[in-house]
């Protein structure tokens, strides 16, 4: 059994110490903790047709904020993790620059061209992120739904199940 999800849960765990979510100020780790959960339910399935394991899913779930959210190096993530998690925390680190508008473009191009595995783990944390961003911010939320329906749009390749209760969640709250 590896312990590489444990590992990367706990460098995650550390890497965010300091950060609350926005809305609920709850610790961020709860974010990555229920994002890797919804991974783990899926995760059995997405490995079969991936050149990819349960655990560096999991630990790509944990680490995924860490690039564009603590200012960790990629070729840190590489060096503890391996090359698999650092391709998928690359391919989930929204790092684009431009106005929003663009930023998201790219951001959709980036993830659009991604593996099934990663936008799996992508869907996970929409799923994850709605809920809180509806509840606390209405306004917000019109703008975050549509930018979601459209990454939605092109992310073809992610676990199909996880793909419509994330399209069923923005567009019961939406």
């Amino acid at each position: 059994m590896s312990d590489l999800g444990y590992r990367a849960m706990m460098f995650a765990r550390d890497a965010h110490k300091n950060q609350v979510r926005k809305y609920t100020g709850n610790p961020y780790a709860d974010h990555l903790a229920e994002v890797a959960g919804i991974v783990a339910t899926v995760a059995v399935i997405v490995t079969i047709t991936q050149s990819v394991t349960i655990n560096e899913m999991i630990a790509t779930a944990w680490l995924h904020d860490c690039v564009e959210g603590c200012g960790v190096e990629l070729s840190e993530i590489e060096q503890l993790f391996g090359l698999k998690v650092a391709l998928g925390v690359s391919g989930l680190s929204d790092m684009e620059t431009g106005n929003r508008a663009e930023r998201k473009q790219k951001s959709r191009d980036r993830l659009a061209a991604c593996s099934s595995w990663i936008q799996t783990i992508k869907c996970a944390d929409l799923i994850s992120n709605t809920s809180s961003i509806v509840k606390h911010d209405s306004a917000f939320a019109k703008v975050y739904l549509e930018e979601k329906r459209l990454l939605l749009d092109v992310m073809t390749k992610a676990d199909p199940r996880l793909l419509a209760l994330a399209r069923q969640l923005s567009e019961v709250t939406g």
